[in-house]
């Protein structure tokens, strides 16, 4: 086996520099869509208790329209 081959500083340098500038732009990137992402769970929220509501009525409606032995 060959004994290893020591790393440039260099080469280390970049490396974790490109880590660290991931790091920061993520960081950023999850700062700035977290607000729309919660924006568009409470509009999805919202229409959802809307669609529901709906949907409760029409089965109401259908369930008053079927024949009833009370007729």
């Amino acid at each position: 086996m060959l004994p290893p081959v020591p790393v440039s500083p260099l080469i280390k340098f970049t490396r974790y520099s490109a880590l660290l500038v991931g790091m920061i732009y993520g960081k950023k990137r999850y700062d700035y869509l977290k607000p729309i992402a919660e924006e568009e769970r409470r509009i999805e929220a919202e229409e959802k208790k809307k669609r529901d509501e709906l949907e409760r009525i029409a089965k109401e409606l259908a369930e008053a329209s079927e024949d009833s032995i009370l007729k």
